[in-house]
């Protein structure tokens, strides 16, 4: 399918979770937004969600999360050890396109 260029004004958090999720999987923002919609618009739903429910797994030995804080700590220190891979301004630097010439 022909892919055509479009500009989109998002919240700064949803710009910071789409590179996140682009830098894991290797994609672009563009192709993860891309798979983001066409997802959507393939699953038929038309409408907003309306409820989280069956979205989060409860461990069943700890219904009360009391080892919650933990788990989250554990998993954020593990996250802040991976290097952070910024692919869009590395394609930027490697453009084969001429350099712009400035005015002045």
């Amino acid at each position: 399918m022909a892919r055509r260029a479009l500009s989109v004004t998002l919240e700064f958090d949803n710009v910071t979770w789409l590179k996140g999720r682009a830098g894991a999987s290797g994609d672009s923002v563009s192709e993860v937004l891309d798979q983001i919609v066409t997802h959507a618009r393939r699953s038929g739903r038309h409408e907003p969600a309306r409820s989280v429910a069956g979205t989060i797994d409860i461990d069943p030995s700890d219904p009360l999360l009391n080892g919650a804080d933990a788990a989250l700590r554990s998993m954020f220190d593990t996250s802040i050890e991976r290097p952070i891979v910024v692919r869009e301004a590395q394609a930027r630097l490697h453009s084969r396109r001429a350099p712009r010439k400035r005015r002045g």
